[in-house]
Order: C-alpha cells, then sequence, then structure tokens
C-alpha cells in the first residue's frame, strides 16, 4: 500500500533536529595517544607539520572545506563517535591510509571500543572488497599499539 492510503498519525511525529552542534568530549588528548602508539604519534605529528604548510597559504577554498570537515564531524543527531566510524569505513574503502589512521585515531579518542572499529573495518571489507587489505593491515597494527 502506498503512504497515500496510509497517512501519518498526527500522533506519529518526527522528531526536530537539534539546533546546534557541539564539540565531542574526548576520553583521551592527542598527547596521551601520541605516548599510547609510535604510529600515532608519528602520524599526528606529520600531519600538524603538513598542515602548517596549507595554512600558511591561506586559501580561502581550503578553509571553506575545513570547517566543513570539522562540522560534520561535531556532535548531532549522529553521536560523534557513530560518523568517526562512518569515517573509518569510508577512509578505508577509499583506500586513504591517512584518512584511516585520523579516523581510528579519533575514535579511539572518543571512547570507542576496539571491537567496534574492528566491525567497522569488516564492513569496509565487504564494501571495497580484497583491495581494501593491505589498509585492513595497517590499521591493524595502530589499533594493536592504541588498544594494548
Amino acid at each position: 500500500m502506498s503512504t497515500l492510503e496510509h497517512p501519518v498519525s498526527a500522533e506519529r511525529q518526527v522528531p526536530e533536529r537539534p539546533t546546534e552542534r557541539r564539540e565531542p568530549v574526548f576520553v583521551f588528548t592527542e598527547r596521551q595517544t601520541s605516548e599510547k602508539s609510535e604510529l600515532a604519534r608519528r602520524f599526528l605529528e606529520t600531519r600538524s607539520r603538513l598542515n602548517l604548510n596549507v595554512e600558511k597559504v591561506g586559501n580561502f577554498l581550503v578553509k571553506r572545506f575545513y570547517n566543513i570537515d570539522h562540522n560534520a564531524y561535531l556532535e548531532g543527531v549522529l553521536p560523534a563517535k557513530t560518523k568517526e566510524l562512518m569515517g573509518l569505513v569510508a577512509s578505508a574503502c577509499l583506500r586513504c591510509d591517512d584518512c584511516i589512521f585520523y579516523h581510528a585515531i579519533q575514535a579511539y579518542r572518543l571512547g570507542v571500543p576496539r571491537a567496534e572499529q574492528e566491525e567497522s573495518l569488516n564492513v569496509a571489507l565487504v564494501v571495497g572488497g580484497s583491495i581494501v587489505v593491505p589498509h585492513l593491515r595497517r590499521a591493524y597494527e595502530l589499533l594493536e599499539e592504541l588498544y594494548s
């Protein structure tokens, strides 16, 4: 039957979207994460150093993109943890090791259990296929350091 034959009842209301997004609350700082994992430390240091080069240029479009990216991962209707796991899956499917590391580290910092990261990577493997396997190996190496 179509939705025209079954109209939405007055009792069933669509939940409102939150009007504000907020910064997520991290369980671990970047420093604590770097102290826990050498792979994470090298990644975070390299990312910070390279970001300085990008920021020096002052490109308006890059700044706008960074702003959109930042806002997409704020707490909202979806929790930041869920968004980071979605980012992890997409990054593995796109075979971007930097992106995989970034989202795995952010998920760790937000308190996502290792099992949830591993299950997310399973989804990425199914969606992305065997080409994801080399990236999966490197992700598991990072997870081993973070969660040991």
